[in-house]
């Protein structure tokens, strides 16, 4: 994903279907812009109900029924097999996601590392689209034929609009897909009339394992804060308001001082950003620092909103779009896909404290201590398909996903449930959050590592790799640690091209690979032209069944390492945890 990786000659510009924008001039229009359902769309009279039942009769699924298993957030990876019969050894891949948080982040599911702890119900593994050899249905399927496909957006149709938006019905409760994808030099997403959507783009370490390209999908994510935060001390939108108060975020969010392009004059903001007792020039954004700028600063005092370490605002937005491998033959590596798989949506609609955060933790059964365990039990999470599903942080989860016709339909009630384990009970995220902790630290537009970006504008290639602490190991190369303790660019450990470049025959690593992979990370992230192909292949097949609820991997062939039941308290082999610092 560099500026390899370009969407701007396959995303045709869209026409303004807003009925009001992000830049107006007072804070009492900005909070309407971007209006749910507002008489700014030009939307079919069609009822949701009606539009809900012509997708199940379409591609044969039920919206609100539960068909096949209420515990789909457990994800396959967790079925893998730790142990290697053939070669004696054992593997550790869970380390990744199953730690014990960093806070406000209190969950601690270390014990996942040791043992495969699942609810009764989920022993036996859901997910039978791992156990199914898509060889004949993938050689079917033509070279030139996929590469028609995924080069077709299914985001914009031929008129420029945005598709899904112009399809949901008026009254449509959830979220309504309002972002252009056409960003400017700083990540700032804006309508074809130049007007800001509040969506900014950000660039970001792709999360270990299943996220990474070579295993079967692009992706990009993008943050919008409340209204309130582009609002200067005048009542006016102000955009240097909105990004100071984003990389406030990123302070608090990341709990590190965050450097700033320039140095800022305090005084004109009224807030201490370096947090040095005085307001005069700030080079840096203090992770100590205790209130936002503008109307989110008087917000703040009127506690209207909240200010912590570890956590978002309320009313923070994400957008997550998943898409296929497409090919540059001019560069010869991957770039992101016109057509998406899926467009994920989440929203903190609520604010919890600390110790509310606490108390959820050890309320949880199965969040405790390693080894110390005790059964798992089946979690119900609260909402819908149409306004999304809660988690204990406050935020909803939504997703669209592709139809039979390969446009863009809402997730039914089952297939969101998929979101939930990994942004809920998770020792591994922010808030609930993986990326934006995640994103590179590069200040400036000319910067290889620039932050606001879209993966368009730049992208993966020559970023070097990241390094974190972890107990016991002290600082690692994050990437190449991974490595080193799966053996794979998967949990599944069936990712032959990751496995053949990093290790010699005998399983030694192979030094000259890990060192390159220290100066550029797109040599263990991106997949050859035949893997993403075939990558491809095997994951329009499940579109082509609608079966996403059987498991959304894009295996082509069985997956070995993989249970397909699991023993009650069935230990991993896995002796030694690995916890971050």
């Amino acid at each position: 994903m560099s500026k390899n990786i370009n969407l701007a000659n396959r995303m045709i510009p869209c026409l303004l279907i807003l009925s009001l924008s992000f830049n107006q001039t007072s804070l009492a229009d900005s909070q309407k812009y971007i209006k749910k359902g507002g008489d700014g769309f030009s939307l079919k009279t069609q009822s949701t109900n009606a539009y809900i039942k012509q997708l199940e009769a379409e591609n044969g699924i039920q919206y609100s029924k539960i068909t096949h298993s209420r515990g789909a957030y457990v994800t396959s990876m967790c079925y893998t097999k730790t142990y290697d019969d053939d070669t004696g050894k054992t593997y550790n891949p869970c380390y990744s996601c199953h730690t014990k948080g960093i806070l406000p982040n209190y969950y601690n599911d270390t014990n996942l590392q040791f043992e495969y702890n699942f609810p009764k119900e989920l022993t036996k593994n859901p997910y039978s689209n791992l156990f199914k050899d898509k060889t004949a249905d993938i050689t079917a399927i033509s070279d030139s034929s996929i590469l028609k496909y995924i080069r077709q957006s299914n985001y914009f149709d031929p008129q420029g609009k945005i598709e899904l938006a112009e399809k949901l019905p008026k009254n449509w409760a959830g979220y309504r897909p309002d972002c252009y994808f056409n960003f400017d030099q700083e990540g700032f997403d804006k309508s074809t009339e130049g007007q800001i959507t509040g969506w900014r783009a950000f660039r970001y370490y792709p999360f270990l394992g299943t996220f990474w390209p070579s295993n079967g999908s692009t992706d990009d994510v993008l943050i919008r804060l409340d209204k309130r935060f582009a609002i200067n001390n005048n009542g006016q939108f102000d955009l240097s308001f909105y990004k100071l108060n984003l990389s406030i975020v990123e302070a608090l969010i990341k709990q590190k001082d965050i450097p700033l392009s320039q140095a800022i004059n305090e005084q004109d903001y009224g807030v201490d950003l370096n947090h040095n007792g005085h307001l005069d020039k700030a080079k840096i954004i203090s992770a100590k620092i205790q209130s936002y700028i503008g109307q989110a600063k008087k917000d703040l005092a009127n506690e209207k909103i909240h200010l912590a370490p570890g956590l978002f605002p309320e009313n923070t937005e994400f957008l997550h779009s998943v898409r296929y491998l497409d090919w540059d033959d001019a560069q010869e590596h991957i770039m992101l896909s016109a057509r998406m798989k899926e467009l994920r949506y989440a929203k903190k609609i609520g604010w919890s404290s600390y110790s509310q955060i606490n108390r959820m933790a050890k309320s949880e059964l199965w969040e405790i201590d390693a080894l110390d365990s005790t059964k798992a039990q089946l979690v119900t999470f609260r909402g819908n398909y149409e306004q999304g599903l809660n988690n204990p942080n406050s935020w909803v989860y939504q997703g669209f996903i592709e139809d039979k016709k390969g446009d863009l339909r809402p997730q039914t009630h089952e297939e969101t449930i998929a979101c939930m384990g990994c942004h809920s009970h998770l020792g591994a995220t922010t808030d609930s959050v993986f990326a934006f902790p995640r994103k590179f630290t590069g200040v400036a537009p000319n910067q290889q590592d620039y932050g606001w970006n879209h993966w368009s504008q730049k992208g993966l290639i020559a970023i070097s790799e990241p390094k974190v602490s972890y107990k016991d190991y002290g600082e690692q190369y994050e990437y190449s640690f991974y490595l080193q303790n799966n053996h794979s660019g998967n949990e599944f450990r069936d990712n032959q091209e990751v496995i053949q470049k990093f290790f010699n025959k005998d399983g030694t690593a192979n030094k000259s690979s890990f060192k390159q992979l220290h100066q550029d990370i797109s040599i263990l992230l991106f997949p050859s032209k035949q893997r993403a192909l075939k990558l491809n292949k095997a994951y329009k097949t499940i579109v082509d069944k609608q079966s996403y609820i059987f498991g959304r991997d894009a295996n082509a062939t069985v997956v070995k390492n993989v249970y397909k039941t699991v023993k009650d308290k069935q230990l991993t082999g896995i002796t030694q945890g690995i916890l971050r610092k």
